[in-house]
């Protein structure tokens, strides 16, 4: 038995993995079919694949030859759904599908903001014009950047999307946006949304072995060459393990320091 790995020189945003014998392309429909290369089994006994399933459901395409098709566009996928391509094989050949690229999202990442608020717990916001189902960044402005804090899959319509994502606010004044990025590492952004907290700011105190704070919040140790040590969310952090030294710690909305002795 044996497993074979599908590799490319992009970052696609589909998902391509195999296991002994058998090998799955998964992604999200853009239209194409999936073209594959099959030899002869090594025993000489027919081809190497013997079976293929899509979404778990035996295809009807002739795969007796030495290069076949998997039609996708039978089944009715809109584009952006989601399609899983299973190509089971013999265990003395190794097929090859030729444009495994064919579940990736090609359309450049785009969308119009129709609507965006941050509320005391979630952010509420809708878009339009979609280009693909790209997943929407959820980024916070926290310590002087900006900070993924949550992450929903696009519906990809050109209709208005709505959508809502849990977030935590931080005392003061707390800036939103959202950000789609394709595989071209081209990114789109929405305009920011803006809450303002009456909360108080929260303090922190220090023990040998933790720290603690005054309230819940998102934390985040850096040892002193600026390299992340731990982070979380809560209202105390042990800090048992560290070494020895000077740590800079990033909470609430404040960007401070301490030293582990």
């Amino acid at each position: 038995m044996k497993s074979l790995l599908i590799t490319s020189a992009v970052l696609f945003s589909f998902l391509a993995s195999a296991r002994a014998d058998e090998i799955v392309v998964k992604g999200t429909y853009q239209g194409e079919n999936i073209y594959v290369r099959n030899p002869f089994a090594v025993s000489g006994v027919g081809f190497c694949v013997y079976e293929v399933t899509v979404n778990g459901a035996m295809t009807s395409d002739e795969i007796n030859s030495s290069a076949f098709e998997v039609d996708l566009s039978v089944y009715g996928f809109a584009v952006g759904d989601e399609v899983s391509v299973t190509l089971k094989y013999k265990d003395d050949c190794t097929p090859m599908v030729l444009n495994a690229d064919a579940l990736q999202v090609k359309t450049p990442a785009n969308f119009e903001t129709v609507s965006v608020k941050a509320e005391e717990e979630k952010l509420v916001f809708t878009t339009s014009n979609e280009t693909g189902s790209i997943p929407f960044i959820i980024e916070q402005y926290r310590w002087n950047k900006w900070i993924k804090v949550g992450e929903v899959r696009g519906k990809g319509h050109n209709r208005p999307n709505s959508y809502e994502v849990p977030i935590r606010l931080h005392s003061g004044v707390n800036k939103f946006r959202v950000r789609q990025t394709n595989n071209k590492k081209i990114s789109v952004y929405s305009r920011e949304a803006v809450a303002i907290t009456q909360t108080p700011a929260i303090t922190f105190s220090k023990s040998d072995n933790s720290i603690n704070f005054s309230d819940a919040t998102m934390y985040e140790v850096y040892d002193q060459f600026g390299g992340i040590v731990f982070k979380g969310y809560g209202q105390s952090a042990n800090i048992s393990g560290l070494a020895a030294g000077k740590y800079y710690l990033n909470y609430d909305n404040v960007q401070s320091e301490f030293v582990k002795k």
